[in-house]
């Protein structure tokens, strides 16, 4: 777990939110390490297969909860006007990470609206 976010989420007993952060940090690895050019196509794949759909069926839960979050966030400098989680979700597979600038772009505001909306629960 990214370590700002597990700080921020060792008080909580919300396993389901937990779940959701485990996954997406997965995620977020793999998109970066993907974009880097660090794993091949072929190596993310069944990585890919696993966490996209995890999150794909089960993101309609989180999605009204994090839309204030995220809206409070920027990417590429500007508010953030597109759901981040959402755009990440809809990539197709890991070729679609390769040279998508906006995607990377939009990751830290995923994880912005994660830490605030974790802070928020707990307080």
């Amino acid at each position: 777990m990214n370590p700002f976010t597990r700080f921020l989420s060792q008080w909580s007993k919300n396993r389901s939110l937990a779940d959701f952060i485990a996954h997406w940090d997965r995620l977020e690895k793999l998109v970066v390490l993907v974009h880097r050019e660090k794993l091949p196509l072929a190596e993310a794949e069944p990585e890919f297969a696993e966490v996209w759909p995890w999150l794909r069926q089960r993101y309609d839960q989180w999605e009204e909860w994090l839309r204030p979050y995220w809206q409070q966030t920027k990417a590429a400098g500007e508010l953030t006007q597109t759901d981040p989680f959402q755009l990440l979700l809809d990539l197709e597979n890991p070729a679609a990470i390769l040279g998508n600038w906006r995607a990377m772009q939009h990751l830290p505001a995923a994880r912005e609206a994660l830490n605030r909306f974790v802070r928020d629960q707990e307080a």
